[in-house]
């Protein structure tokens, strides 16, 4: 009589999302610049019946598309991402109430072999759509989307004024004016002063000099050196040019500023505390098992004092923010207008981190695993947090300490990478539970959490496999 085997394991069971349940009605449309293709698939009498039509991509047919959707029962409308040009087709379906899912076209690509036209396109997105194998996007809400055009919009006066200060930089280096060697920065009201008074006509360096101001004052012998040049009038005429420029792009970027912060001011903000959120509480992250890097800064504990709550409850989402070591009030608004304020989008970190591009993708075959590219992602997500991880990183904070014990071994790139993505790990945290504050575990929290122990017992049996006898005393 043969044996029972023993039993192997379990297997795992992995749930569905919500956007791969199997629906029975379902549209898609194939976008292009003036038109799209519409492929509606419905039950018929015997089989699935998949019907495909042209709509011209504006306002009236799109509406007209939409009620006839309606009326026909449609579950579920996939827009396949193609330029900026989805965008009147999600916006008019959205708004007529209908479940609209934008899908990356990389995720689409028709069978291989197979006939490419915008009809096959269009039934091969719709027949996806139905068996739920669609990856849908993220499109934040419509007031989302507003805050995103002014802070994207804001990026480019900001990056234009930078490049104007570097050539004015070159017009004076060209001058023989050396005082962006002796100055922190070309935009302070000293530099400023002096170089309103080159363009004046004042020419002596030492008068130049004293238009010092706060920390520049002490440097004064070093600015005489460095204001004595060769300013003429040529380069007067075009410095004069270049700081009206910059004047002109500080006033755009004041507007838009002020009219993000109206943005956010009328926009309704996180959960109020106290609610029943789910998300961590207490910033101290001592006690939960799970590695200090991934959870950084970030709540643990259940409940949060009444003190806490309070202080919660006064700040605003953007005050919470600018606690995070490199995080600044504008840095804030550009990272809220690109991930929103609700995290329910994304269950954990970790799917907002895989979102944002911050880790690497696994790649796995049998015992084999190995780590790809983590991949583009969302540009001016990703340019606010690296500008935020370049500014923790030299800070004496554990972001700061976290960048620099990444660097020895794994270079400035990935360091920068790894302490962005525990910055949004963190703000992933905050905006999850709207009692969570930002609190920092300090440089020294990997090496106060040495075990002496171990750590002697490995360096004792390191010792006398290369023939030593080691005798341990404490020090006195």
């Amino acid at each position: 009589m043969r044996s029972k085997s023993k039993q192997g394991p379990e297997p795992e069971e992995i749930p569905d999302a919500e956007y791969e349940l199997v629906a029975e009605r379902v549209a898609a449309i194939d976008v292009a610049k003036t038109s799209g293709k519409v492929c509606v698939r419905t039950p018929g009498a015997r089989r699935r019946v998949s019907r495909v039509w042209d709509v011209s991509a504006m306002t009236g047919p799109i509406t007209d598309l939409a009620d006839q959707l309606i009326e026909l029962g449609i579950e579920k409308v996939t827009v396949e991402s193609t330029s900026d040009y989805w965008r009147i087709w999600y916006y008019l379906l959205e708004a007529a109430g209908l479940d609209v899912q934008l899908v990356n076209a990389r995720d689409v690509k028709n069978v291989p072999g197979r006939p490419k036209t915008d009809k096959l396109d269009a039934v091969w997105l719709a027949k996806l759509t139905e068996k739920g194998l669609l990856r849908p996007s993220f499109v934040p809400p419509k007031p989302i989307r507003q805050l995103r055009d002014y802070t994207r919009l804001r990026e480019d006066p900001t990056r234009e004024r930078t490049r104007y200060w570097q050539r004015l930089e070159k017009l004076l280096e060209d001058a023989l004016i050396k005082v962006s060697s002796v100055a922190s920065t070309m935009d302070t009201q000293s530099v400023r002063d002096m170089i309103e008074a080159l363009i004046a006509g004042e020419r002596d360096p030492r008068r130049l000099a004293g238009l010092a101001r706060g920390k520049m004052r002490p440097k004064y012998a070093a600015l005489v050196e460095a204001l004595d040049g060769q300013f003429n009038d040529h380069h007067a005429e075009l410095a004069r040019m270049l700081l009206d420029q910059i004047d002109a792009l500080t006033v755009q970027i004041g507007t838009l500023t002020t009219r993000i912060e109206q943005l956010l001011a009328a926009m309704p903000d996180t959960p109020k505390p106290g609610g029943s959120t789910g998300g961590r509480t207490d910033t101290d992250a001592r006690g939960s098992g799970q590695d200090p890097a991934a959870r950084t800064g970030s709540a643990f504990s259940i409940e949060a004092s009444a003190e806490t709550v309070a202080e919660c409850a006064r700040l605003t989402t953007i005050e919470r923010l600018d606690e995070i070591p490199g995080i600044g009030p504008q840095t804030a608004q550009a990272i809220l207008a690109e991930i929103g304020f609700d995290m329910t989008r994304f269950p954990t970190a970790a799917h907002l981190v895989s979102w944002a591009k911050l880790c690497p993708r696994t790649i796995q075959s049998g015992a084999k695993q190995r780590f790809g590219k983590s991949g583009k992602g969302n540009p001016y997500l990703k340019g606010a947090l690296g500008e935020a991880a370049n500014a923790a990183a030299k800070t004496d904070t554990f972001l700061g300490e976290r960048y620099r014990r990444i660097v020895k071994h794994r270079g400035k790139l990935k360091a920068l990478v790894a302490v962005a993505r525990s910055i949004l790990v963190i703000i992933w945290n905050l905006l999850a539970d709207p009692t969570a504050r930002f609190h920092d575990l300090g440089p020294d929290y990997h090496t106060t959490r040495i075990n002496t122990e171990r750590k002697v017992r490995s360096h004792i049996a390191q010792l006398a496999a290369l023939g030593y006898h080691v005798t341990v005393q404490p020090a006195a």
